[in-house]
């Protein structure tokens, strides 16, 4: 992926309002590079994202250029320009996190997920965390405490008061595949039947075996909207990087994929009795 679209939604909004600005001042880039005695370069890397902070000073001379005299708005761009300048917490787990998926994660408004193997990251139990970590070969008892930090972290997102909507669905097959370690199965079940049962921002659907061949076998997938004006994205994970797509007609590919596996899931209700009708059976 471009350096351009590694960048946080913070720093893509920044640059589209700046470019849209700039439209509405009715001026190119060469002029705004004659007014400022900037390169043509300088201003254009700002546009695209690809110069990574513009300092506050640079977005005002901008705006003053732009004639933006409205004082809101000014004070709500430059606020976005601290903002977009800011490390999230995930920048201190770069031992832990293959990409920048967090940034994205943390500011999404709608999250779609599809899991064909594993619980999805923001519903994982600290039990079911050190057991994936285990099976993945991250033995180190410190290495794990680090891992489960991040993953409470980044569920933190559902619990705020601008949660994201979260529609989850889980393959069958990966809730299967741990329930031979009761005491982490039950604890995550349990989990999940909570969140479904409580939360009205999030929706979870059960994928089962008996739905036979579906759409979603192919592997998992998150698909991240965002505020209006920045473009969404869908990210799928490797061991070593993450892939981000942001092609129109690949987010709309994605989109039917979606449709396709919730409609092969059991509804949301039908789904609920399925995790408890799988708790009972391990008591």
């Amino acid at each position: 992926m471009a350096d351009q679209k590694r960048q946080s939604i913070r720093r893509r909004r920044l640059s589209a309002e700046i470019k849209k600005a700039r439209i509405e001042a009715g001026m190119t880039i060469d002029d705004v590079a004659e007014a400022t005695e900037w390169s043509v370069g300088k201003i254009s890397n700002i546009e695209t994202g690809v110069r990574l902070r513009p300092t506050v000073m640079e977005i005002k001379g901008l705006l003053d250029v732009y004639g933006v005299t409205d004082e809101p708005k000014r004070q709500a761009l430059l606020s976005l320009t601290r903002q977009a300048r800011e490390k999230g917490w995930w920048s201190k787990y770069s031992d832990i996190f293959v990409s920048e998926y967090p940034a994205f994660e943390s500011e999404a408004r709608v999250i779609h997920t599809y899991e064909l193997a594993m619980i999805p990251g923001l519903l994982q139990t600290p039990g079911y965390v050190e057991l994936l970590q285990r099976a993945t070969l991250r033995r180190n008892p410190l290495d794990i405490d680090r891992v489960i930090e991040t993953r409470k972290q980044r569920q933190a997102i559902l619990d705020a008061a601008d949660a994201p909507e979260y529609w989850a669905v889980i393959d069958e097959g990966a809730l299967r595949r741990f329930e031979s370690d009761v005491p982490v199965f039950r604890e995550q079940v349990q989990r999940l039947i909570e969140l479904a049962e409580d939360d009205n921002t999030v929706t979870i659907q059960v994928l089962p075996f008996s739905s036979g061949m579906h759409a979603g076998l192919k592997g998992s997938f998150v698909l991240l909207d965002f505020v209006e004006g920045v473009n969404p994205i869908v990210y799928t994970e490797t061991d070593t990087d993450g892939l981000y797509l942001e092609d129109s007609e690949e987010i709309d590919r994605y989109r039917r994929l979606f449709d396709h596996v919730r409609t092969s899931a059991r509804y949301p209700d039908a789904s609920l009795q399925i995790l408890k009708d799988m708790l009972k059976d391990h008591r």
